[in-house]
Protein backbone atom coordinates (compact mmCIF):
# COMPACT_ATOMS: atom_id res chain seq x y z
CA UNK A 1 0.00 0.00 0.00
CA UNK A 2 1.12 3.51 -1.37
CA UNK A 3 0.62 6.58 1.53
CA UNK A 4 0.89 9.83 0.20
CA UNK A 5 1.64 12.16 3.12
CA UNK A 6 0.50 15.45 3.26
CA UNK A 7 3.58 17.59 2.80
CA UNK A 8 4.24 15.34 -0.49
CA UNK A 9 0.58 16.24 -1.92
CA UNK A 10 1.39 19.62 -1.06
CA UNK A 11 4.89 19.57 -2.84
CA UNK A 12 2.72 18.22 -5.74
CA UNK A 13 0.32 20.35 -6.00
CA UNK A 14 3.26 23.42 -6.24
CA UNK A 15 4.93 21.64 -8.93
CA UNK A 16 1.83 21.16 -10.99
CA UNK A 17 0.74 25.06 -10.73
CA UNK A 18 2.34 27.63 -12.91
CA UNK A 19 5.30 29.57 -10.53
CA UNK A 20 5.55 33.31 -10.70
CA UNK A 21 7.64 35.94 -8.97
CA UNK A 22 6.20 39.71 -8.97
CA UNK A 23 8.30 42.31 -9.05
CA UNK A 24 6.43 45.63 -8.65
CA UNK A 25 7.66 49.15 -7.11
CA UNK A 26 4.33 50.16 -6.08
CA UNK A 27 2.82 48.63 -2.52
CA UNK A 28 -0.81 48.15 -3.08
CA UNK A 29 -0.30 47.34 -7.07
CA UNK A 30 2.04 44.60 -5.60
CA UNK A 31 -0.30 43.50 -3.11
CA UNK A 32 -3.38 43.67 -5.36
CA UNK A 33 -1.83 41.48 -7.95
CA UNK A 34 -0.35 38.99 -4.91
CA UNK A 35 -3.82 38.10 -4.15
CA UNK A 36 -5.37 37.80 -7.77
CA UNK A 37 -2.66 35.30 -8.37
CA UNK A 38 -3.56 32.96 -5.16
CA UNK A 39 -6.78 32.94 -5.97
CA UNK A 40 -5.91 31.65 -9.37
CA UNK A 41 -5.99 27.38 -8.57
CA UNK A 42 -3.42 27.06 -11.27
CA UNK A 43 -0.77 29.52 -9.99
CA UNK A 44 1.21 30.01 -7.33
CA UNK A 45 3.30 33.00 -6.03
CA UNK A 46 7.02 31.86 -4.98
CA UNK A 47 8.61 35.41 -4.53
CA UNK A 48 7.87 38.70 -4.45
CA UNK A 49 10.38 42.20 -5.20
CA UNK A 50 9.98 46.05 -5.04
CA UNK A 51 12.75 46.72 -6.70
CA UNK A 52 14.98 45.92 -10.04
CA UNK A 53 17.88 44.66 -8.15
CA UNK A 54 16.00 42.68 -5.14
CA UNK A 55 13.67 41.46 -8.32
CA UNK A 56 16.73 40.21 -10.18
CA UNK A 57 18.59 38.54 -7.62
CA UNK A 58 15.16 36.43 -6.77
CA UNK A 59 14.74 35.61 -10.16
CA UNK A 60 17.90 33.98 -10.56
CA UNK A 61 17.09 32.20 -6.96
CA UNK A 62 14.03 31.18 -7.94
CA UNK A 63 13.61 30.51 -11.73
CA UNK A 64 10.03 30.95 -12.34
CA UNK A 65 7.52 29.94 -14.82
CA UNK A 66 6.92 33.59 -15.13
CA UNK A 67 8.39 37.16 -14.24
CA UNK A 68 5.83 39.54 -13.83
CA UNK A 69 8.16 42.68 -14.12
CA UNK A 70 7.30 46.44 -13.67
CA UNK A 71 8.54 48.24 -16.12
CA UNK A 72 9.29 51.36 -14.21
CA UNK A 73 11.56 49.71 -11.21
CA UNK A 74 13.91 51.75 -9.30
CA UNK A 75 17.35 51.37 -9.07
CA UNK A 76 17.08 48.69 -12.35
CA UNK A 77 14.49 49.51 -14.80
CA UNK A 78 12.60 46.49 -16.15
CA UNK A 79 13.51 46.30 -19.57
CA UNK A 80 17.73 46.38 -18.15
CA UNK A 81 16.05 43.55 -15.80
CA UNK A 82 14.61 41.64 -18.39
CA UNK A 83 18.08 42.04 -20.47
CA UNK A 84 20.54 40.90 -18.03
CA UNK A 85 18.18 38.42 -16.83
CA UNK A 86 17.95 36.84 -20.01
CA UNK A 87 21.87 37.30 -19.88
CA UNK A 88 21.77 34.93 -17.16
CA UNK A 89 19.66 32.53 -18.83
CA UNK A 90 21.62 31.61 -21.67
CA UNK A 91 23.97 30.07 -19.02
CA UNK A 92 21.34 27.78 -17.71
CA UNK A 93 20.40 25.80 -20.57
CA UNK A 94 17.23 24.07 -18.52
CA UNK A 95 15.53 27.46 -17.39
CA UNK A 96 13.12 28.31 -18.92
CA UNK A 97 11.51 31.37 -17.36
CA UNK A 98 9.32 33.83 -19.36
CA UNK A 99 8.95 37.63 -18.94
CA UNK A 100 5.95 39.27 -18.83
CA UNK A 101 6.57 43.44 -18.73
CA UNK A 102 3.64 45.18 -16.80
CA UNK A 103 3.53 48.95 -17.06
CA UNK A 104 1.27 51.97 -17.43
CA UNK A 105 3.03 53.18 -20.41
CA UNK A 106 1.81 52.44 -24.07
CA UNK A 107 5.04 54.46 -25.41
CA UNK A 108 6.16 53.04 -29.07
CA UNK A 109 9.65 53.39 -27.41
CA UNK A 110 9.34 51.58 -24.43
CA UNK A 111 7.41 48.60 -26.10
CA UNK A 112 10.13 47.90 -28.59
CA UNK A 113 12.80 48.05 -26.24
CA UNK A 114 11.14 45.94 -23.52
CA UNK A 115 11.09 43.13 -26.64
CA UNK A 116 14.28 43.95 -27.91
CA UNK A 117 15.59 43.38 -24.27
CA UNK A 118 14.03 39.78 -24.34
CA UNK A 119 10.51 40.14 -22.81
CA UNK A 120 8.02 37.61 -24.18
CA UNK A 121 4.78 39.57 -23.37
CA UNK A 122 3.71 43.22 -22.48
CA UNK A 123 0.63 44.14 -20.54
CA UNK A 124 -0.83 47.42 -19.58
CA UNK A 125 -1.68 47.94 -16.14
CA UNK A 126 -5.42 48.98 -16.27
CA UNK A 127 -6.17 45.70 -18.13
CA UNK A 128 -8.69 43.78 -16.04
CA UNK A 129 -7.41 41.26 -13.56
CA UNK A 130 -8.94 38.28 -15.57
CA UNK A 131 -6.90 39.06 -18.46
CA UNK A 132 -3.64 39.54 -16.83
CA UNK A 133 -4.20 36.05 -15.55
CA UNK A 134 -4.46 35.22 -18.67
CA UNK A 135 -1.63 36.76 -20.06
CA UNK A 136 0.64 34.97 -17.40
CA UNK A 137 -1.18 31.48 -18.45
CA UNK A 138 -0.82 32.14 -22.38
CA UNK A 139 3.07 33.56 -21.52
CA UNK A 140 3.96 30.34 -19.32
CA UNK A 141 2.85 28.02 -22.49
CA UNK A 142 5.37 29.81 -24.42
CA UNK A 143 3.16 32.91 -26.69
CA UNK A 144 3.43 36.04 -26.66
CA UNK A 145 0.98 37.91 -25.29
CA UNK A 146 0.75 41.69 -26.40
CA UNK A 147 -1.97 44.32 -24.97
CA UNK A 148 -4.56 44.65 -27.21
CA UNK A 149 -3.95 48.53 -26.30
CA UNK A 150 -0.23 48.54 -27.80
CA UNK A 151 -0.94 45.79 -30.34
CA UNK A 152 -1.11 48.19 -32.98
CA UNK A 153 2.14 49.88 -32.01
CA UNK A 154 3.90 46.36 -32.39
CA UNK A 155 1.79 45.86 -36.25
CA UNK A 156 2.48 49.64 -37.39
CA UNK A 157 6.42 48.33 -36.65
CA UNK A 158 6.20 45.27 -38.12
CA UNK A 159 4.81 46.77 -41.24
CA UNK A 160 7.39 49.48 -41.23
CA UNK A 161 10.29 48.81 -43.79
CA UNK A 162 13.49 49.38 -42.06
CA UNK A 163 14.85 52.96 -42.03
CA UNK A 164 18.13 53.24 -44.41
CA UNK A 165 20.82 54.43 -41.49
CA UNK A 166 23.01 57.47 -42.33
CA UNK A 167 26.86 57.37 -41.61
CA UNK A 168 25.46 60.53 -39.17
CA UNK A 169 22.78 58.13 -37.39
CA UNK A 170 23.99 54.67 -38.36
CA UNK A 171 21.06 53.76 -35.93
CA UNK A 172 19.73 50.27 -34.71
CA UNK A 173 17.68 48.03 -36.75
CA UNK A 174 15.92 45.17 -36.06
CA UNK A 175 15.54 42.39 -38.85
CA UNK A 176 12.07 40.33 -39.40
CA UNK A 177 11.66 37.53 -41.14
CA UNK A 178 9.15 36.32 -43.81
CA UNK A 179 8.20 32.74 -44.35
CA UNK A 180 11.65 30.82 -45.31
CA UNK A 181 11.73 29.14 -48.35
CA UNK A 182 11.49 25.18 -46.58
CA UNK A 183 8.59 26.75 -45.10
CA UNK A 184 6.90 28.25 -48.65
CA UNK A 185 7.07 25.15 -49.90
CA UNK A 186 5.15 23.68 -46.56
CA UNK A 187 2.49 25.49 -46.93
CA UNK A 188 2.65 25.26 -50.58
CA UNK A 189 1.70 21.73 -49.69
CA UNK A 190 -0.45 22.32 -47.19
CA UNK A 191 -2.02 25.72 -47.37
CA UNK A 192 -3.66 27.21 -44.51
CA UNK A 193 -7.32 26.07 -43.78
CA UNK A 194 -9.84 28.72 -43.90
CA UNK A 195 -10.41 28.54 -40.13
CA UNK A 196 -6.90 28.93 -39.61
CA UNK A 197 -6.53 31.49 -41.66
CA UNK A 198 -9.51 33.39 -39.66
CA UNK A 199 -7.23 32.54 -36.29
CA UNK A 200 -4.40 34.13 -37.81
CA UNK A 201 -6.16 37.24 -38.52
CA UNK A 202 -7.33 37.25 -34.90
CA UNK A 203 -3.58 36.72 -33.27
CA UNK A 204 -2.49 39.22 -35.33
CA UNK A 205 -5.00 41.90 -33.91
CA UNK A 206 -3.46 40.82 -30.57
CA UNK A 207 -6.49 38.08 -29.34
CA UNK A 208 -5.61 35.32 -26.92
CA UNK A 209 -6.48 32.12 -27.04
CA UNK A 210 -9.76 32.64 -24.97
CA UNK A 211 -10.90 35.58 -27.07
CA UNK A 212 -10.61 33.70 -30.51
CA UNK A 213 -12.72 30.64 -28.83
CA UNK A 214 -15.15 33.29 -27.86
CA UNK A 215 -15.31 35.36 -31.11
CA UNK A 216 -15.46 32.04 -33.20
CA UNK A 217 -17.39 29.76 -30.85
CA UNK A 218 -14.84 27.07 -30.18
CA UNK A 219 -13.22 25.86 -27.55
CA UNK A 220 -9.80 26.90 -26.10
CA UNK A 221 -8.41 23.51 -27.00
CA UNK A 222 -9.34 24.03 -30.60
CA UNK A 223 -8.15 27.48 -30.47
CA UNK A 224 -4.84 25.77 -29.68
CA UNK A 225 -4.51 22.72 -32.04
CA UNK A 226 -4.94 25.29 -34.79
CA UNK A 227 -2.40 27.83 -33.50
CA UNK A 228 0.15 24.75 -33.02
CA UNK A 229 -0.78 23.81 -36.74
CA UNK A 230 -0.24 28.00 -37.70
CA UNK A 231 3.27 27.67 -35.83
CA UNK A 232 4.21 24.20 -37.27
CA UNK A 233 3.49 25.50 -41.52
CA UNK A 234 4.90 29.50 -40.95
CA UNK A 235 8.01 27.48 -39.10
CA UNK A 236 7.35 30.45 -36.09
CA UNK A 237 8.44 29.54 -32.62
CA UNK A 238 5.58 31.91 -31.29
CA UNK A 239 2.57 33.86 -31.67
CA UNK A 240 3.87 36.84 -32.52
CA UNK A 241 6.96 35.87 -34.57
CA UNK A 242 3.60 33.90 -36.52
CA UNK A 243 2.19 37.23 -36.77
CA UNK A 244 5.14 38.87 -38.08
CA UNK A 245 5.98 36.52 -40.76
CA UNK A 246 2.17 36.71 -41.63
CA UNK A 247 2.28 40.41 -42.47
CA UNK A 248 5.64 40.22 -44.12
CA UNK A 249 4.49 37.25 -46.42
CA UNK A 250 1.27 38.60 -47.06
CA UNK A 251 -0.89 35.83 -45.76
CA UNK A 252 -2.61 38.85 -43.81
CA UNK A 253 -2.84 42.73 -44.58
Amino acid sequence: MIVLYPLFLAALEIMSKIRVVLVEDHNLTRVGLKAAIEQEDDLTLVGEAASGIQGLSLLKEMVPDVAVVDIGLPDLDGIELTQQFKAFMQEMPEAATKVLILTMHDDEKAVMASFAAGADSYCIKDVELSRLMSAIRETSEGHSWIDPAIANLVLRQVRQEPAVPTPEDPGRTIEIEAVSPEYEQILETYPLTQREREILELIVAGCSNAAIADKLFVTVGTVKTHVRNILNKLGASDRTQAAVRALRSGLVN
